[in-house]
């Protein structure tokens, strides 16, 4: 939003009352010229907000607007009843708009301090701390972005593959299929050769990323599980009944892993109990992916 000599505000959720689509240290950017990223509503206050927001850049002052229950704007209402405090920053400095933008591309949490009376800053980091105003400053942390990794082959891989890219997840495939390879290189997804069985130096994690195994041979998964389960996955997910879970996890306790670490797999996998045919399958793992994913985003992230 800020690319150019376009002058732009940052707006942020800065307190709630009530229920609320979207939760507190939520972000809206807003042009100048009336232009968007982000939303606080089904569309119930964008307009006001961005009315707002230009008027903030124009006045070049930050400002704290209450809209809702308990707003002096009586002809702005949410459906929901509640209220919503937002704090409106006018021209945020590029270099450190840049700097969170590297920090959550890197993988990195991203902690952001605004001052009531302007400047925002990037923080060191450390841990996860809460969201919510200290003194004059508002604290915000972020979670890096949910990335997905499809470990198999077969209709069901795709199907996941597909609805995980529509729903912007990043997704990595790695797969025996160099027919699916094809498939997942044309759809966007990182894709990777497996060539062998063995552990593979493209299944490398950090606490934001799933890996999800879908394979109908589980001939293949046993060294791979035992080299994700070391890693810091925030889900470790694998396809098959209760009677071949069980048969996996004998497996690798005869590969000497701890029954702490075998706890780690989610196995059945998915939300939609029994799913068979490929695309219910995938909607129903990527469900149970993403409902992990926003525990582990916003667990302590909010007062």
């Amino acid at each position: 939003m800020a690319e150019a000599d376009r002058r732009a505000a940052l707006v942020t959720i800065t307190g709630l009352t009530g229920s609320s689509s979207r939760p507190v240290g939520t972000l809206m950017g807003v042009a100048e010229d009336g232009r968007f990223a982000g939303s606080f509503s089904g569309g119930c206050i964008e307009a006001a907000v961005v009315a707002e927001a230009i008027e903030a850049i124009r006045d070049g002052q930050p400002r704290q607007v209450r809209y809702g229950a308990g707003s002096p704007y009586i002809d702005i209402r949410l459906p929901c009843g509640g209220g919503v405090d937002l704090l409106f920053l006018p021209m945020p400095d590029p270099d450190v708009v840049r700097q969170a933008v590297s920090c959550l591309e890197a993988r990195q949490p991203l902690t952001l301090a605004q001052s009531a009376s302007g400047g925002l800053h990037v923080l060191a980091d450390s841990g996860q701390p809460r969201t919510g105003w200290q003194e004059e400053t508002f604290v915000s942390w972020y979670a890096p972005p949910l990335r997905l990794v499809v470990v198999g082959y077969g209709a069901e891989s795709l199907a996941l593959i597909q609805l995980g890219l529509a729903s912007g997840t990043q997704v990595a495939l790695l797969t025996s299929d160099e027919r699916l390879i094809t498939a997942g290189v044309r759809l966007g997804a990182n894709t990777n050769l497996l060539s062998s069985s063995g552990p593979s130096p493209a299944l490398v994690a950090d606490p934001w990323s799933a890996v999800v195994f879908l394979f109908h041979d589980h001939a293949w998964e046993p060294s791979l599980l035992e080299q994700v389960i070391t890693q810091p996955w925030f889900f470790i997910g694998a396809m098959g009944s209760r009677r071949t879970h069980a048969n996996r996890l004998e497996q690798l306790r005869e590969r000497g892993l701890p029954e702490e670490a075998l706890a780690r797999i989610t196995a059945p996998l998915g939300l939609i109990p029994s799913a068979r045919d490929p695309m219910t399958l995938a909607l129903s793992a990527l469900a149970h992916v993403i409902d992990r994913y926003r525990l582990v985003a916003t667990a302590e992230g909010s007062y």
